[in-house]
């Protein structure tokens, strides 16, 4: 059973990201793509258009000093653009440490991510971490 276009898609986003290849995810998304990050933290808030997307991706690097890891749990579809990825987050920033489950929510049209919504299971941790 081959794996549905879009959830590749979602995959390569992922391995991508934690090589800190930026090309390849400047390809996987539309000019226009949005990152929706949620909490009251300096990350938080709409990211919009994919220099934006690119730049939040840089400076969660920059921040971490490259310890974020990502373990992805689960990559799901409904078939119609949209795609559902779980994974843990790990980092250390400073003197704090994070280990978070988390959501990501996609849209995907022509192939190219256009839109993500992040969701976390703790967002009181996540905003002290950033903060």
């Amino acid at each position: 059973m081959s794996e549905h276009p879009d959830c590749a898609l979602v995959r390569r986003g992922y391995v991508a990201f934690s090589e800190g290849d930026m090309e390849t995810l400047n390809s996987l998304m539309t000019a226009d793509a949005v990152y929706h990050v949620p909490g009251h933290n300096p990350l938080s808030g709409h990211h919009k258009g994919r220099e934006a997307v690119l730049d939040l991706f840089r400076r969660m690097g920059e921040e971490t000093k490259g310890t974020l890891q990502i373990q992805v749990e689960a990559v799901l579809t409904d078939g119609r653009g949209h795609v559902m990825a779980f994974h843990t987050a790990r980092a250390d920033r400073g003197d704090r440490g994070i280990e978070v489950r988390e959501g990501l929510f996609f849209t995907i049209m022509g192939g190219k991510v256009t839109d993500v919504d992040l969701c976390t299971e703790d967002l009181d941790q996540v905003d002290a971490f950033w903060s």
